[in-house]
């Protein structure tokens, strides 16, 4: 059976594991240390050895933190964007002799079709992931992003799954403790989607075929995950969705969020 695993999700780490009912597995970033990442991975019945590859979205270092240690202890291949690669590279987080692919569009892990998609973020060839795995399920990462493209839109259609960012409440951001300079940042457009943001783009995810939808990537300074939930359930109930019948919602916590079967 196909699963979905957020490891970690928010500020402090992010990190989502997704396997076939095959075995074979991808690690979406590896924002924590390489210790913690195969501690949450063994307390969902999975290890480093299940792993056929890595895909990194972006090279900020709450996606990147175990990067380094990961590929040293391990031959398992890391795919990025030039761009990111070459980001990576200038941060030295990628030790001598990784093997290191480089992705456009559409590549292959082991059995599972990913497709790469653009997102509006502070970093160059910053990326969203679709992967289609057999028997037809399509799971699609999507965080760390100012606004929603059409690109985005367009690739998370059909998806049966969706891990989606619902970073911050407006008005908790802007009445907060950050300095100005990263409140602006974090509301612009490639910055980070706030929870009516998101869950403005939920009616047309389940218009398209999705219900399963995580809520993804939460401030811990600037959201409550029963704020984030409440705005997605009463944009879908407005969309006259029903919860538990049309779609299931869940909102990731910052780790030890279990598998999410599909």
């Amino acid at each position: 059976m196909a699963r979905i695993c957020p490891l970690f999700s928010g500020s402090s780490g992010n990190s989502t594991y997704i396997r076939d009912d095959l075995g074979n597995g991808i690690l979406i970033d590896a924002g924590v240390s390489c210790k913690r990442l195969e501690m949450a991975m063994l307390a969902t019945g999975s290890d480093f050895s299940s792993l056929c590859g890595i895909a990194v979205t972006h090279e900020h270092g709450d996606h990147i933190a175990g990067i380094k240690t990961l590929l040293k202890r391990t031959n398992i291949p890391l795919f990025a964007t030039e761009k990111t690669l070459i980001g990576l590279e200038e941060k030295g987080a990628i030790p001598i002799g990784a093997d290191l692919r480089v992705i456009e569009d559409n590549f292959e892990i082991g059995d599972i079709v990913i497709k790469r998609f653009a997102t509006s973020h502070d970093c160059e060839g910053s990326s969203g992931y679709s992967l289609l795995l057999k028997g037809d399920k399509k799971i699609t990462v999507c965080t760390d992003l100012g606004i929603v493209t059409d690109e985005v839109k367009q690739n998370l259609k059909g998806s049966d799954c969706v891990l989606f960012e619902s970073n911050h409440d407006v008005e908790m951001l802007r009445r907060g403790p950050y300095p100005p300079p990263l409140k602006l940042r974090i509301l612009s457009d490639k910055g980070h989607l706030s929870n009516n943001a998101c869950a403005e783009q939920l009616p047309f995810l389940l218009q398209n075929g999705t219900t399963r939808i995580i809520l993804g990537h939460l401030s811990r300074q600037n959201n409550l995950p029963t704020l984030a939930k409440m705005t997605a359930q009463n944009a879908l109930s407005l969309a006259g969705a029903k919860e538990n019948e049309d779609y299931i919602l869940t909102v990731a916590k910052p780790e030890n969020n279990g598998v999410i079967a599909l």
